[in-house]
């Protein structure tokens, strides 16, 4: 059996965890407090970050990789497409979620919301939460543009592109910083993934001192 040791709502983890089940792909999955930079940790991923995953004796980091790696050994069903171009769109999406999303919004609002706490570094920065309240209208407006072309965020099947986006949706939606009234073509397409088997562990997660809103597992919101 595979070992996912990731943080409940790291959205790197989550994509993980999507794509681990998506396959049905059995997994033991151990939390992680990554932060207090534990020796065993450090040894099974040296750059201290979830989420790592162990086959048979070996650790893999970087949810990329992972992901990669998760796609050519276990390729059915597939969650990337069969031509080049199409790939490269999958790629450069995942690729906006995980770089331009998470900078300008996950970690102005998830970080300062939560992980200061977990990491008892201090109170949240306002200026932060404001400019991720800002910046996540403009994302939330340009999936909306990409929905209104296409049936899933990449093309018309479902790819490693809405996991990604889905991982950092639902972090945020954990702490109810989603407002999934600007647009109903996101807050359709978000429906969908979140009532996928694949999301009901998602759904189940719970942090210690931040329960969920009451909204975050309902499947009809």
């Amino acid at each position: 059996m595979l070992t996912l040791y990731h943080f409940p709502l790291s959205p790197y983890s989550r994509k993980v965890r999507l794509s681990l089940a998506e396959k049905r792909i059995e997994c033991q999955l151990v939390e992680e407090r990554y932060w207090e930079r534990d020796p065993d940790f450090l040894r099974r991923n040296p750059a201290g970050k979830v989420p790592v995953l162990k086959v048979d004796g070996v650790f893999m980091a970087e949810s990329a990789a992972i992901c990669e790696w998760i796609e050519e050994v276990y390729p059915d069903p597939p969650l990337m497409p069969t031509t080049p171009a199409e790939r490269a769109e999958v790629r450069r999406l995942v690729s906006w979620f995980d770089d331009k999303f998470h900078k300008e919004v996950t970690s102005n609002l998830l970080f300062e919301r939560v992980n200061k706490k977990l990491m008892k570094q201090g109170y949240p920065e306002s200026k932060n939460i404001k400019a991720g309240a800002q910046k996540i209208k403009f994302h939330l407006d340009y999936m909306a543009w990409l929905l209104d072309h296409r049936r899933w965020l990449a093309g018309n099947v479902m790819t490693l592109a809405d996991f990604a986006a889905a991982a950092h949706l639902s972090s945020l939606d954990y702490i109810s910083d989603v407002d999934w009234n600007r647009s109903e073509n996101v807050k359709d397409w978000y429906a969908k993934i979140k009532s996928r088997p694949a999301f009901r562990s998602i759904l189940a997660d719970v942090v210690a001192g931040f329960p969920p809103p009451a909204h975050y597992a309902d499947l009809d919101f």
